[in-house]
């Protein structure tokens, strides 16, 4: 699988990454994508027939919880913290002219 890697791949991962490799970094780096690549292909030939797909090792369960309104339209509460209020809303300064 290592022979399928090219100058020119080693060459555009570089520009991919934003990297300025020399020649000695590119050679050691068309090796190590080599060795990953024929790991790869040996990871293949396991028999996967009997094994369920899953996304985490681990079982994921929800954490989220329900989202449920505690305080409710306490409007005039809030609006008592507004340094300035209009139409029962808080009142900024214009942002956009």
């Amino acid at each position: 699988m290592a022979n399928k890697i090219s100058d020119e791949t080693i060459e555009y991962v570089g520009i991919l990454a934003k990297l300025d490799l020399s020649d000695e970094e590119k050679e050691e780096a068309k090796k190590d994508m080599g060795r990953m690549l024929d790991y790869i292909d040996m990871l293949n030939e396991l028999d996967t027939s009997g094994v369920e797909p899953m996304s985490h090792v681990f079982a994921a369960n929800n954490v989220f919880r329900d989202d449920v309104v505690t305080n409710g339209d306490d409007r005039e509460n809030i609006l008592k913290n507004a340094p300035e209020q209009k139409d029962g809303a808080f009142k900024v300064p214009r942002t956009v002219e």
